[in-house]
């Protein structure tokens, strides 16, 4: 019997070729769209669960709220994590990681600038499952002047030689040698961090101090088996009332009640490890933050993928009933059962989801490279890598095929032999109504994914042109000039003299992408009970000439007043929330020290404010104050030879004895790349966006043949009586742009909502205008008009004579 099913239906789809063709090009297009979005959410799924632990591992964070600036931490102070272990039994274990920045690595003769050191407790790999494949990850890490190298890095020091047991040197103030005593493979890809160098945190001098006041350390704690981390939680309000309020009360001033009675307040939070990744607020700077609010988008538009091409299979097998309704009649005259016609039609329907299926997956292996270019991702369809793929994809065609085949074998096997054989199978308005309720629901999808790639792209033109309140045009920066040592300014007057260059400034405080950052907490002179969070930035005098910031009062440091070491200059948010709108030159601010000294800061100017975060955010207070450095550099260029002047300064970087080559990048860039997720979505949106209208159109394009030849004799009828083929185009055409214009009612209000709930993630934001919804409507009429009017041309062209004797 299969394999009678199995001819019988290799030659249907042999005697159409075109029509099978549309129809599994169609079906492959959604099976690969769904596939390849199905192993991105996976990724994002999966990251920190390769942890044997995972379910019990959560990050510290630290969050307040003063003078209603909101400050949202995930690193803690240094006593948290045995603190929290010695109070709570709960706590099996405290591990903590300390961000190294990028230190300098020498071996022997040769040195490194390296990117990915961190120091690490000694127990760091008992509770993360980082297995070391030379060493014992209970003692690597347990003496001090001890490091723990990926395989990768040993290899790029030692070669192929045994790594245990030689040294590396950490350079900086002192050159700290360090002994290799263990060796890992990579860390995974889907973790929070990627660090290749893990060194003992005794050898950090302020892993040791009992400081409550600054917050450097990622902090994990490990909680008993099946232990509710809320209910810790709830207690972690003592910690901070029995640590960090002496302490406050010492360096500031003030009670912890007293600040709590200001609508103040310091709270410590607990994170499962696995929901870091997908949670856009969570303060994780060590690895790009998912979102699962892109999970659920990509998610939906993988199932609706899915169903607009089983709709469009569907369509095309209803719509080709006609060519097969006497071979129904007369199967049911030589005696076969409805059961077994389904059973046919069902096979038939599965047979061509395996093809569409094979199909898919070589689409899968062409497209897979450049998604992954799109989204950062390292996605791979290899069956060896997911044992469960292989299964899933059988059931997966079983259940596409039966889903998508379902309503064409029904719909087959219910003809009425007696009515077929005499040319009367159709099922007129009912059927008809059902398919076009399926092509509304598929332009349906696609409006509210090309409203939303246009709002997406809207928005980031939007944030591309706002007034962001300084200049980011040609302006070149140039990190680690610190690791120049004694030529570093030799370096930097190079550039100063140039005359490519217009002006140079010393501050590794950015306005955009990867920046220095330095809380401050302050409070006005006459109110010193008033504390208020700020940012400071430490700067020189022409920082602000170089970023072109706008000097709204008072006047800029000057290396001429020696008293500008205790000056500072204002945003206007920090004037406002300190009270001196009218007139913050001339007023002082307070500064409390980790010792309780107060220092005393006076205002010289205030800046017009200036978008130095995200514009996610809104604009923070910020205090810029007096500190020359010039270990980062940013240059304000006026000149087009941007190439001869990169490549001279990288000939001169060498020549002053770097044995790193010169990197540097440009402001605009890292402005860009602050969106490049937001620029990433609206790729990906638009790319589904015209895979779901592809798609739909061969449904539209089914359901036009469908009606063409159900009309064949209305049509004749018509032409003979002297109707034109334009008017018999318009009649069939209009019919299939009211199903379009259907789907804009219902798609226009919902694609509204969404997208002004995703705008609500930014501080500043576009706005969702009428023609966004026009242009969508229109191009949405056009593509249907154009797919449509192929068969209705088609249909209108055929001799009337020809029409009538085929009814």
């Amino acid at each position: 019997m299969i394999k009678n099913y199995f001819k019988i239906a290799w030659r249907n789809l042999r005697r159409n070729k075109a029509f099978s063709a549309i129809n599994i090009f169609g079906l492959a297009i959604g099976i690969a769209t769904c596939l390849i979005i199905m192993l991105f959410v996976n990724n994002e799924l999966s990251f920190d669960r390769y942890n044997t632990k995972a379910d019990r591992i959560f990050a510290v964070s630290f969050q307040g709220n003063i003078q209603g600036e909101k400050m949202n931490e995930g690193t803690v102070m240094p006593p948290v994590a045995q603190t929290l272990k010695t109070d709570y039994p709960e706590v099996e274990a405290s591990t903590r990681l300390r961000n190294f920045g990028n230190p300098k690595i020498t071996v022997g003769n040769k040195s490194f600038k390296e990117d990915a050191f961190a120091f690490v407790d000694a127990n760091f790999f008992q509770v993360f499952t980082l297995p070391l494949i030379a060493g014992d990850e209970a003692t690597a890490l347990r003496e001090p002047n001890t490091v723990v190298l990926t395989k990768a890095m040993a290899r790029k020091y030692f070669g192929d030689e045994d790594p245990i047991g030689k040294v590396i040197t950490l350079n900086g103030d002192k050159n700290t040698p360090l002994k290799v005593t263990g060796m890992i493979n990579e860390v995974p890809v889907n973790s929070n961090f990627h660090f290749e160098i893990f060194a003992s945190m005794s050898d950090l001098q302020e892993a040791g101090v009992d400081d409550w006041m600054r917050s450097n350390f990622h902090t994990y704690l490990l909680l008993a088996k099946n232990y509710d981390y809320k209910k810790l939680e709830a207690k972690l309000p003592q910690v901070v009332d029995k640590y960090i309020g002496p302490q406050m009360l010492k360096a500031m001033g003030t009670s912890l009640t007293d600040f709590r009675k200001k609508g103040n307040d310091l709270s410590f939070h607990l994170k499962p490890i696995t929901a870091i990744h997908l949670d856009p607020d969570y303060p994780n700077e060590m690895s790009p933050a998912g979102d699962v609010r892109n999970v659920y988008i990509f998610g939906a538009i993988a199932v609706f993928m899915l169903l607009i091409a089983c709709i469009n299979f569907m369509n095309l097998s209803t719509a080709g009933a006609s060519k097969r309704a006497r071979e129904v009649g007369i199967r049911k005259v030589l005696g076969s059962l409805k059961s077994e016609l389904v059973k046919q039609f069902l096979f038939e329907s599965i047979i061509i989801c395996a093809i569409a299926l094979l199909l898919a997956i070589t689409f899968i292996y062409t497209a897979l490279p450049v998604f992954n270019n799109l989204t950062g991702q390292s996605l791979s369809l290899r069956f060896a890598d997911h044992p469960f793929l292989l299964p899933g994809l059988v059931l997966f065609v079983l259940f596409t095929g039966v889903l998508a085949g379902s309503y064409p074998a029904f719909y087959l096997s219910s003809f009425k032999p007696i009515a077929v054989l005499k040319g009367k199978f159709i099922n007129g308005k009912k059927g008809l109504g059902l398919r076009g309720s399926l092509v509304v629901f598929q332009f349906f999808i696609s409006i509210i994914l090309a409203v939303g790639t246009t709002v997406v792209f809207k928005q980031l033109y939007f944030l591309q042109h706002k007034d962001i309140g300084y200049n980011k045009d040609q302006v070149l920066i140039i990190p680690n000039v610190w690791t120049l040592g004694k030529n570093q300014e030799t370096f930097y007057q190079q550039l100063v003299n140039d005359s490519r260059v217009a002006s140079v400034s010393g501050s590794g405080y950015l306005p955009a992408g990867p920046s220095d950052n330095n809380n401050f907490f302050v409070s006005p002179q006459q109110n010193p009970g008033q504390m208020i969070k700020t940012l400071r930035y430490d700067v020189d005098e022409n920082y602000i000439a170089t970023l072109g910031i706008h000097l709204q009062a008072g006047r800029n440091f000057s290396k001429d007043f020696s008293t500008d070491s205790s000056a500072v200059i204002l945003n206007e948010t920090a004037a406002k929330v300190m009270g001196w709108e009218k007139g913050a030159v001339g007023q002082n601010i307070l500064y409390s020290n980790n010792k309780g000294e107060k220092i005393n800061y006076h205002v010289i100017g205030v800046v017009k404010d200036f978008n130095f975060k995200s514009l996610h955010e809104r604009i923070s207070p910020l205090v810029m104050s007096y500190a020359p450095n010039h270990g980062t550099l940013i240059a304000k260029l006026k000149t087009t030879d941007v190439a001869g002047l990169t490549n001279m300064l990288a000939k001169r970087w060498l020549e002053l004895g770097s044995e790193d080559p010169l990197s540097y990048s440009f402001l605009d860039d890292r402005f860009n790349n602050t969106y490049k997720g937001e620029q990433k979505i609206g790729i990906i949106l638009g790319i589904f966006a015209g895979l779901t209208i592809l798609v739909a159109c061969l449904g539209l394009f089914g359901l036009a043949m469908f009606t063409a030849q159900q009309r064949t004799k209305e049509i004749g009828v018509r032409k003979v009586l002297g109707a034109s083929v334009l008017e018999v185009t318009n009649m069939l055409s209009k019919e299939f742009l009211k199903l379009v214009l259907i789907a804009c009612i219902i798609a226009f209000p919902l694609a509204w909502w969404a997208m002004h709930k995703w705008l609500q993630d930014f501080a500043y934001q576009t706005t969702i205008s009428w023609w966004v919804f026009a242009g969508a409507g229109i191009a949405a009429s056009l593509i249907a008009l154009s797919t449509v009017s192929f068969q209705a041309v088609k249909a209108a062209l055929v001799n009337p004579v020809k029409s009538l004797k085929a009814e």
